[in-house]
């Protein structure tokens, strides 16, 4: 798998010429075939076109048109979860997402970063998890390796850096626990 992700670890990686030719190739179909088409009624057409590019995404997942998506083949998205407007997928390592999930919007999902203790500080992929009943509230920061558990709900404006247990809610910036999740 020349995308880095070995077994929801951390790798070092560098991208491969196939990379960058899908990479270009997903830029041109993205500005033409997937942004302009607006409307909710053109949803399973987004979803339509990420699956032509190898993103593993449930037809009932609803996918704004103002997402950037870095690379569709490294998405999974289950079944009733929303990527809202202008949400930014900078998915160079793995991103998935459950089901009954929404990502609110202007959230970015970063799942790659640089080495800060090397000098050449190389370009490391650590994969995002987000299980099930999860709520990412507007404008969060979601960092690489991060596990967020099940039914967790993430604050406006949080920026995550470490995993999040299920049935919690957390926020700021570090973002940190706020209190248990208790549903009526």
């Amino acid at each position: 798998m020349d995308e880095g992700i070995v077994n929801n670890t951390t790798t070092r990686h560098k991208f491969s010429f196939k990379n960058k030719i899908k990479r270009a190739l997903w830029g041109v179909v993205y500005i033409f075939l997937f942004k302009p088409f607006k409307l909710r009624v053109f949803k399973k057409w987004r979803v339509f076109i990420l699956r032509l590019f190898g993103a593993q995404i449930s037809w009932n997942a609803m996918v704004n048109s103002s997402v950037k998506i870095w690379a569709p083949w490294n998405l999974k998205m289950g079944a009733y979860s929303c990527l809202g407007p202008k949400v930014d997928c900078y998915n160079q390592g793995m991103i998935k997402i459950g089901s009954d999930v929404t990502i609110s919007q202007k959230t970015y999902l970063c799942a790659s970063s640089h080495d800060f203790t090397s000098l050449n500080h190389e370009l490391f992929l650590a994969p995002i998890i987000i299980e099930d009943k999860v709520w990412v509230a507007a404008d969060a920061f979601i960092g690489p390796g991060v596990t967020i558990k099940q039914g967790s709900v993430i604050g406006a404006r949080s920026a995550v850096f470490k995993n999040v247990e299920e049935w919690t809610v957390i926020g700021g910036n570090p973002a940190k626990f706020i209190k248990k999740r208790e549903l009526k």
